[in-house]
């Protein structure tokens, strides 16, 4: 089992003498040590651009921002640099999925939670039910509320998952890399916990906009909005009724950062 989820990773270690590797966010601006980011490569090797084909060497072939005079590639590919300075491949950028008008490269995800204290593996995948796509994360080494309130700290609203799976086990290839079309899906609502019923005027008045929003009732204190099937959309509505109701404007992320009747209350 460690031995496949080492084989999980993809380091494609350090550049050949001559040649340059940039880790670049969309704007082009260099990377910091573990935060994902697109690859390029420039310097010795690079080539001219594709044979016959101007478009896609316009497209991919930039003028190097770093050295002026200079063209590096723009690979597609998502990396991180490892402090032993190895790059470690994360994903294709052509792996985006568009999910409420947002595009997001799951592999951006994954190496937000992976720099979570505790998460020894974790992978993400977008899967669609009906009409609507959703991420859903899995995890190895930490427990998904302590996953979901750290990666809510790293990340926009739009890019959390709408549901976490801690995983003992992770499927693999027979070539050892991860299965990700193996992995399981999420169980959509959860069991219910024990109900505990609103106590405060504070817990009834907001147990009753869950019920609008996540369309099922009635809703305790203990229970936890994206395990009952919330998502970011969801999210977004509760916070407008919010609003409305308690005349106050709650942040998107606290709806993710306390995910329970009780603790929003």
């Amino acid at each position: 089992h460690e031995k496949n989820r080492e084989r999980m990773r993809l380091p494609i270690g350090k550049p050949v003498p001559g040649a340059r590797l940039y880790i670049l966010d969309s704007e082009k601006a260099v990377q910091p040590i573990g935060v994902a980011g697109e690859l390029y490569i420039a310097g010795a090797g690079v080539a001219r651009g594709y044979l016959n084909r101007p478009e896609l060497t316009e497209e991919r072939f930039l003028d190097d921002p770093f050295y002026r005079g200079e063209r590096m590639y723009q690979t597609g590919d998502l990396a991180r640099w490892l402090p032993d300075g190895t790059v470690e491949w994360l994903g294709r950028m052509d792996g985006q999925v568009k999910i409420r008008g947002y595009r997001i490269e799951p592999g951006e995800v994954e190496a937000a939670l992976r720099q979570i204290d505790g998460v020894r593996e974790a992978a993400v995948v977008a899967r669609t039910e009906g009409e609507e796509t959703e991420l859903c994360a899995y995890i190895e080494g930490q427990d998904q509320k302590t996953a979901r309130t750290e990666l809510g700290k790293r990340l926009p609203a739009y890019m959390m998952p709408s549901s976490f799976i801690e995983m003992e086990k992770w499927p693999v290839t027979p070539s050892g890399k991860l299965d990700r079309k193996a992995l399981p899906a999420p169980d959509g609502a959860a069991e219910r916990r024990a109900y505990t019923a609103p106590q405060t005027i504070t817990e009834m008045k907001l147990a009753k906009l869950w019920e609008e929003v996540l369309k099922y009732g009635p809703a305790g204190i203990r229970d936890h909005f994206f395990e009952q099937g919330g998502h970011s959309l969801k999210a977004t509505a509760l916070v407008s009724r919010i609003a409305k109701a308690f005349g106050v404007q709650v942040p998107l992320k606290e709806i993710f950062a306390k995910p329970t009747l009780e603790e929003l209350a």
